[in-house]
């Protein structure tokens, strides 16, 4: 017999992963709102309308705005749309829809083929997009079409404008079409400080997966092709893939709330802010180092197995997944005294374990 209420799952917060979180009391307005009354199905109601038009006037350009209800999903369907089965869409080894997707991607598309650069740091970069695209030409190659980049990454990091400018320009030069995997992609906005449409459209992105699981809403990602042609029979896509939500309105209408009143861009200030205090907690703590720059919302540690063995045995959940070090991440909810709680427990540990 389960004793723990549902509550009590968890009795204080945990940062392994910013899915751990609850919705946030916008995104919760937004669909009590809707749920008032009846409205049209499949995405012919005001909410969805209204959520399109947000991203619109967020981004400053007539995009075509689609909902579906996971990254998985977005991901995988955006690139589907870029691509024949027989083309190739080059990423990072590390990239999500490389290790994460389940190949779904693949599955997709029909069989474009996922062509991985090795990267220190899980960033792509020009010359390693171009040797992958031009190392090979020949009828027994998949051809190359797309690329896509995670902002930011899955070690944390953010790339710069500079690097998107710089990546979509090889891709312009080699006839390739650039995807953006931003799952996490407000932190990324409320790291570098700039407005979206710098960092996508204005930067040469030409479809972005905006993420909302992660950024406080209970679920839905929003695909934008800023190319509109490359939208042609996309909802058709999203319907043979079972992303069509029937009540569309409980998918679109938390981005109304989110956008509008800018909700998105404080929840990942807050979450980017608990990263940064975790790190500025450790420093010179023995035997324990940040993993990458601490950019966004993520923090990945190295440290001693003994120490990692007594985080756990203090009841501190968190992976180990990427390079083997500890990941923790921070949510729009994340509590300045609980993140000061695991600096204090990893620092005793850490001294015990010196000592």
């Amino acid at each position: 017999m389960i004793s723990d209420t549902p509550q009590a799952q968890f009795a204080a917060q945990q940062f392994a992963s910013d899915n751990y979180s609850g919705v946030c009391p916008e995104a919760w307005a937004a669909m009590a709102e809707a749920n008032s009354g009846h409205a049209a199905a499949y995405g012919e109601d005001v909410w969805t309308a209204r959520a399109a038009d947000a991203f619109r006037q967020l981004f400053g350009t007539p995009c075509d705005v689609f909902f579906a209800f996971n990254g998985t999903a977005a991901n995988s369907l955006a690139l589907a749309s870029l691509c024949q089965s027989y083309h190739s869409v080059i990423c990072s080894a590390s990239a999500h829809v490389e290790t994460d997707e389940c190949g779904a991607p693949e599955f997709f598309s029909n069989g474009s083929k996922l062509l991985v650069a090795q990267t220190a740091d899980g960033k792509l970069t020009p010359d390693a997009i171009r040797a992958l695209a031009t190392g090979r030409s020949d009828i027994h190659f998949p051809k190359p079409r797309a690329v896509t980049i995670t902002q930011p990454t899955e070690t944390g990091q953010v790339y710069s404008l500079e690097e998107i400018r710089a990546i979509s320009a090889v891709c312009r030069e080699l006839g390739l079409r650039l995807h953006m995997d931003g799952a996490r992609f407000a932190n990324a906005c409320a790291s570098l400080g700039c407005t979206p449409a710098e960092m996508t459209w204005g930067a040469g992105v030409d479809v972005l997966c905006f993420g909302g699981t992660k950024n406080g809403m209970a679920v839905g990602e929003a695909i934008l092709f800023f190319d509109r042609a490359l939208a042609e029979d996309f909802d058709y896509r999203c319907k043979q893939a079972g992303q069509l939500a029937s009540k569309m309105r409980f998918l679109s209408a938390p981005w109304v709330r989110m956008l509008e009143g800018g909700a998105w861009l404080r929840n990942a200030a807050h979450a980017n802010a608990g990263a940064q205090r975790l790190l500025a907690g450790l420093d010179g703590v023995p035997g324990v180092a940040p993993m990458f720059p601490v950019q966004a919302n993520a923090v990945f540690l190295t440290a001693p197995a003994a120490v990692l063995d007594g985080l756990r045995a203090r009841g501190w959940r968190f992976y180990t997944f990427i390079g083997g070090g500890a990941r923790f991440m921070f949510a729009w909810d994340t509590q300045p005294e609980r993140v000061d709680q695991l600096v204090a427990d990893i620092k005793e540990v850490a001294h015990t374990q010196a000592a």
